[in-house]
């Protein structure tokens, strides 16, 4: 029996614009290059993580003081922000639309750090898959076992 991963729209979307910048492997996912291709200043200072996006003028502020895999992860939330939200969260925004966005971009931040294209790089017969795959994809554990398991729930077996 094959397992048989049907990937999500997101899944693809986040894949088919990777692949445009050239971001094949996982050793090519790139903070810099990603923000270059996007038309996005990424910036790392003393301040709280946000995203602004104001028409042309697009910016992500990762607060330098966290450790990389959770400044990689704040990056894939702050990004999501830019990409697929509008309004500003702290002025006028209603709660709820609010926490839609922030679940939204916690969802986001998984898919982008582990992108379906790539999935092909992990062991999934390993019993360390989930060390690997942080390790591959320098994110927390927390967020590949949260990545393996929906693929196993989304996952059909197909005879081989």
């Amino acid at each position: 029996m094959a397992t048989i991963y049907k990937p999500f729209p997101l899944d693809l979307w986040l894949s088919k614009l990777y692949k445009s910048m050239g971001i094949i492997t996982p050793e090519d996912i790139d903070l810099r290059t990603i923000t270059y291709n996007l038309g996005i200043h990424l910036i790392y200072s003393d301040k709280r993580c946000f995203a602004r996006d104001e028409g042309k003028f697009k910016l992500i502020n990762i607060n330098k003081g966290l450790d990389k895999v959770t400044q990689r992860e704040v990056f894939f939330h702050e990004l999501c922000h830019i990409l697929r939200h509008s309004g500003y969260q702290y002025k006028i925004m209603p709660n709820s639309f609010r926490e839609l966005q922030e679940w939204d971009a916690n969802r986001f931040t998984r898919y982008a750090s582990i992108p379906f294209h790539m999935l092909h790089f992990c062991d999934w017969k390993s019993p360390f898959l989930v060390k690997e795959m942080s390790n591959t994809f320098k994110v927390s554990e927390e967020i590949c076992q949260y990545r393996i398991e929906h693929i196993y729930r989304n996952s059909k077996e197909k005879n081989a």
